[in-house]
Parts: C-alpha cells; sequence; structure tokens
C-alpha cells in the first residue's frame, strides 16, 4: 500500500500492479481491518467424515484388506470408498478418496509384483555376460 501513501489513486495502483481496483480497495479494508485468521474455517468443502471416523477408517485400512474380505492383501481407491459406505455410510468417488488419504498421510504406492518363475542366479548371471557382450556390438 506504499503506493497508496504516496498519494496514487486506486485505479492507478491496480494499474500498476495488474490487479482491479475493487481488489486495492478490499486490500485497505483488510489492512485498517485485519481478521482472526484462527476464527475462519479453512477453504473448501468440509468433510463428511470426522477426526474420529478418520481415525477409525486408518485402523481399519491398518488391519488389512484380507481381513475385510478381500483376497489379496492391498488397497485400491474403490476398495477403500466400499469399506467407507460399510462403516460410516458415506458414498466417496474414488478421486475424492484419494484427497482423504493424503489428509490421514498415506501415500500412494504400487505392490511390486516378481513372477513365480523368476530365478535371480539368472538374472545376475545375464547381467554380467551376457548383457555387456549386446552392449558392445550396439554401442
Amino acid at each position: 500500500m506504499k503506493l497508496l501513501d504516496e498519494g496514487k489513486r486506486e485505479k492507478e495502483v491496480a494499474e500498476i500492479i495488474g490487479v482491479t481496483d475493487r481488489s486495492i480497495r478490499y486490500w485497505r479494508k483488510e489492512e485498517s481491518h485485519p481478521r482472526d485468521r484462527s476464527q475462519c474455517r479453512p477453504p473448501g468443502r468440509p468433510s463428511y467424515l470426522s477426526k474420529e471416523q478418520l481415525q477409525g477408517l486408518e485402523q481399519a485400512l491398518t488391519a488389512g484388506a484380507y481381513l475385510h474380505g478381500y483376497a489379496e492383501d492391498y488397497w485400491t481407491l474403490d476398495r477403500i470408498a466400499h469399506i467407507i459406505w460399510e462403516k460410516f455410510g458415506v458414498r466417496y468417488q474414488p478421486s475424492a478418496v484419494w484427497h482423504i488419504m493424503k489428509r490421514i498421510g498415506w501415500s500412494n504406492q504400487r505392490p511390486q509384483r516378481l513372477a513365480l518363475q523368476r530365478d535371480d542366479q539368472a538374472i545376475k548371471r545375464w547381467k554380467r555376460y551376457i548383457w555387456p557382450r549386446i552392449k558392445k556390438k550396439v554401442a
């Protein structure tokens, strides 16, 4: 607001900064009457799940997918949405479940799948002897 203190009009300041003069008036009002930010609600739509429900969800997920009747012990967004519906009666789309998972501190991880017929010794041998031979010919 230094420009306003120097005597420039709101419209001039708005043009210099690249905003509307309405924004300048709003900022002036905020400067003269600051609001206590702790009293304001956070931006966005309030969550359908309470903090206690989120803790219950985390406990259910920590218990594992086997316990909830799934054949493999990993979670997908669809599965988690289904658990939320069963436990709390709140329907979420899988894309919204991702935001809940971030809120409770869970991250996106994919299970590493290895072939059953995998032969680690053969892989080491190939990397050590065959790959260098092929690489020399190509390069």
